[in-house]
C-alpha cells in the first residue's frame, strides 16, 4: 500500500521545485559562427553533460553516432540538435534549431543558426530575439568572413553580450598563444561593433573543455566556463522599465456583453485604472480588467499574452498599438532603417512590397539605398539595388502611418519584414532605426484650384491610358495616332513617349532593372501631376515588370488608370525592329533588353488588349480613342 505521508511529502517537494522553476529568469542566446565550427556539438554536450536529455535520447544518439556520426566509437553531440537529414548527411546545420533547457540557475532558450552564408536570412531569424550570441571560431581556422557576417549582423540586431568561443582547442595542442592571437583578432573588430561585452572563452567542445566543467588542460586560462557564463550574465531588464507597448492582435468578441482586445505585451506592464492611448487614432481610455483565460490579473508584464477591455468604447481593431497615455510613441509613414536582403530576386528602389511590423500592415517601397555594406571591410558602398544576402541603410515611404518605435529601444515596435505582393515570400528583414524628419514637416499645401475646376475649363475628366508592350509592338505610333484623333475632337492630350522622356527627365537613367524601376517610378509621377491638371495622358513605355506597373496604378483612382496591353508577338516586333535594336540585342551590343535577355511580363488584368499582328494603326487607335472618350466623358 502506498504510504499516504510519503505521497504528501512527495507532492510537496514537487510543488517547491515547481515554484522555484516559475521563478527563474530566461536567457535567449543563439550559437554561430562559419560551417563547421561546432555549434552543434557544444550544444550537445551542455545538453547532455547538464542531464537535460533522457535515457532512451542517450540510446538513440549513441546508435546514430555509430551509423552517421563523425567521431568513430565516440558520441557525436551534434546529432542531437542536427534533426535534419540533410543536415546529417552534409554535417551542416540548415534550419534554426531551438533547444529548450534549464539549470538550477535559468531557464535557456537557445537558437543554433546556420553557418553557411546561403543561410544567414535563418541565423537573422535566430538572432532576432537573442539576448547573447555564442560566436564560435575554430581555433585551427581563426576568424572568417562569417565570423564578421554573424558578429556584424548580430550587432546589428542589438545583441548586447557575446561570447567569443573559441573552439576545437584540442587540435591546437590547448595553445594560449594560438588563443590570444584569435582574442587579438577579432578585438580589431570590436571598433565596428556595439557589443556591450565580448567575453572570449577557449572550448574544446569534442572533449567537453569548458563547456560545463573547467578545462584541467588549459590551467592558463581563468574565466568561466561556457555554461557558467550564461547562467550568470545580466540580460537586460530595460523591456521591463520601458513604457507600456501592447500591439492589438485581435479584437476578442464572444458575446454582446463582452468586448476585449487580445495581444502580447512587448514591453512595460500595465495596470487596471491605467490611462492609455489608442495608436494612431490617439483615443484615450483607461483599462478596466485584465484577463487570461477565465482570471483577471492584478497586472500584465512584457512577454505576457492577454486580454484587455477598457473603460469606454474607443474605435481599436487588428494593427493599432495600446501605449501609456502619458508615454507615447512616434507615428509616421517614413523611416530609416537597416535591411538584410533574403530573396533571390533582387530588391530596387521604387519596387512596392508589401510590409508587417507586428500587427501593423501596410504598402512600402523602398525611395532611397543609402548604401550596403561590406561586411569583410565595414566599408559602406553606393547601390541601387540590393543582391541575396546584403545588408543595407535604406529610407522607407509607406502608403499608411504606423506606431512604432526605433530597433535598439524596442525591438518589438522596430522590426519588420517585406514581403513580395505576389509569391508572399519574405524578402527582406528589417530595423528601424528613425523616422525621416520631413515625414512630419512636409504637408500638402491647400490649392484653390483644384482638379474639378481644371477638368470643367477642359470640358471633359483626366485620364491616364498607360501603353505597355515590347519594343516594336506599335505603342507610341498608336499613341501618336490616338492623340490625333483626340486633338481634333477638342480633347486637352499630352504623351509621355519612352524614347523622348529618357532625353530629359530619365537622361541620368541606363537600362538595368533597378534603372528601369526607377524610369516608371518617375514617369507614374509625371502622369499623375498631369492628371491633375485635367489632361488626358497617353504613355508609351514598355514598362516590362508587373511590380512597376501596379506601383504606377496604385497612385491613380481605380476610374483614371487604364492599363493598354499592346499585345504583338516577339517574332513580330523583331521583324519590324524600326530602331534595329532587336538585331543590335541579338548581337551582344545591347544588354538587358526587353524580351532578348530581360524579361517581358503581360498584364494579367488590362482594361483594354490592342493585338496588333494583322490590324492597321488605324483601327487600335480608333478602339483605344473609344475607350479613352467613354472615360473621359463619365461624369
Amino acid at each position: 500500500m502506498p504510504n499516504p505521508q510519503n505521497q504528501t511529502d512527495m507532492q510537496a517537494r514537487v510543488d517547491v521545485y515547481v515554484d522555484a522553476q516559475s521563478k527563474l529568469d530566461l536567457l535567449r542566446f543563439i550559437t554561430c559562427g562559419s560551417v563547421d565550427d561546432g555549434k552543434s556539438t557544444v550544444i550537445g554536450r551542455m545538453l547532455y553533460e547538464a542531464q537535460m536529455i533522457f535515457e532512451d535520447q542517450v540510446t538513440t544518439l549513441q546508435s546514430d553516432s555509430k551509423k552517421v556520426g563523425t567521431q568513430g566509437a565516440d558520441i557525436d553531440f551534434a546529432l542531437l540538435v542536427d534533426g535534419l537529414a540533410a543536415e546529417r548527411e552534409q554535417g551542416i546545420t540548415i534550419d534554426v534549431a531551438y533547444r529548450f533547457f534549464n539549470t538550477d540557475r535559468r531557464k535557456f532558450i537557445v537558437a543554433d543558426t546556420p553557418g553557411h552564408e546561403q543561410y544567414t536570412r535563418n541565423m537573422v531569424t535566430g538572432a532576432s530575439t537573442a539576448d547573447v550570441a555564442i560566436i564560435l571560431i575554430d581555433a585551427s581556422q581563426g576568424v572568417l568572413t562569417q565570423t564578421r557576417r554573424h558578429s556584424f549582423i548580430a550587432s546589428l540586431l542589438g545583441i548586447e553580450h557575446v561570447v567569443l568561443a573559441v573552439n576545437k582547442m584540442d587540435l591546437v595542442a590547448y595553445s594560449q598563444d594560438r588563443f590570444n592571437t584569435i582574442c587579438e583578432e577579432y578585438e580589431v573588430l570590436r571598433k565596428h561593433l556595439a557589443f556591450k561585452s565580448i567575453t572570449p572563452i577557449p572550448l574544446s567542445a569534442l572533449k567537453g573543455d569548458n563547456v560545463i566543467e573547467r578545462s584541467g588542460t588549459m590551467n592558463w586560462y581563468q574565466g568561466p566556463t561556457l555554461l557558467g557564463f550564461l547562467e550568470t550574465v545580466d540580460i537586460r531588464d530595460r523591456l521591463n522599465q520601458h513604457a507600456f507597448r501592447f500591439p492589438v492582435q485581435w479584437v476578442n468578441r464572444p458575446n454582446a456583453d463582452f468586448r476585449g482586445f487580445s495581444g502580447t505585451v512587448v514591453a512595460g506592464s500595465i495596470k487596471p485604472g491605467d490611462e492609455i492611448r489608442a495608436l494612431p487614432s490617439g483615443q484615450m481610455a483607461a483599462i478596466d480588467r485584465i484577463v487570461l483565460s477565465s482570471n483577471d490579473l492584478d497586472q500584465a508584464v512584457t512577454d505576457q499574452a492577454v486580454t484587455l477591455t477598457l473603460d469606454r468604447e474607443i474605435d481599436l481593431s487588428r494593427g493599432d498599438l495600446i501605449v501609456a497615455a502619458d508615454a507615447p510613441c512616434e507615428v509616421s509613414d517614413q523611416f530609416e532603417a537597416e535591411l538584410v536582403w533574403m530573396d533571390n530576386e533582387p530588391g530596387y528602389v521604387g519596387r512596392r512590397y508589401s510590409f508587417q511590423l507586428g500587427t501593423s500592415q501596410a504598402n512600402a517601397s523602398l525611395t532611397h539605398i543609402k548604401f550596403k555594406y561590406d561586411v569583410n571591410t565595414f566599408e559602406q558602398l553606393s547601390s541601387r539595388e540590393l543582391s541575396f544576402n546584403e545588408i543595407a541603410n535604406v529610407q522607407i515611404t509607406l502608403d499608411a502611418e504606423i506606431p512604432f518605435e526605433a530597433y535598439t529601444d524596442c525591438p518589438g515596435l522596430g522590426a519588420f519584414v517585406l514581403i513580395d505582393r505576389y509569391t508572399n515570400a519574405t524578402v527582406a528583414a528589417g530595423m528601424i532605426r528613425f523616422a525621416l524628419r520631413r515625414s512630419s514637416n512636409v504637408h500638402r499645401q491647400a490649392l484653390s484650384v483644384d482638379r474639378a475646376a481644371r477638368e470643367k475649363l477642359s470640358g471633359h475628366r483626366g485620364r491616364v491610358a498607360w501603353l505597355t508592350g515590347l519594343s516594336g509592338s506599335g505603342k507610341s505610333t498608336i499613341a501618336n495616332a490616338a492623340e490625333k484623333i483626340l486633338h481634333e475632337q477638342g480633347y486637352r492630350t499630352y504623351i509621355l513617349d519612352g524614347d523622348n522622356v529618357r532625353h530629359g527627365l530619365s537622361k541620368d537613367l541606363g537600362f538595368t532593372v533597378a534603372d528601369r524601376v526607377e524610369n516608371i517610378r518617375r514617369i507614374a509621377e509625371v502622369a499623375k501631376l498631369m492628371l491633375d491638371a485635367g489632361v488626358i495622358v497617353l504613355t508609351a513605355f514598355i514598362s516590362p515588370f508587373r511590380d512597376e506597373r501596379d506601383m504606377a496604378k496604385s497612385l491613380f483612382e481605380p476610374d483614371d488608370f487604364l492599363e493598354v496591353f499592346v499585345d504583338t508577338p516577339l517574332a513580330v516586333a523583331e521583324e519590324r525592329d524600326p530602331k534595329g535594336l532587336y538585331k543590335k540585342a541579338r548581337s551582344g551590343e545591347l544588354p538587358n533588353f526587353t524580351g532578348i535577355d530581360s524579361e517581358y511580363q503581360p498584364p494579367k488584368t488590362p482594361s483594354l488588349v490592342l493585338t496588333t499582328d494583322g490590324r492597321t494603326v488605324e483601327e487600335s487607335a480608333k478602339e483605344l480613342v473609344e475607350l479613352i472618350s467613354t472615360r473621359a466623358q463619365d461624369q
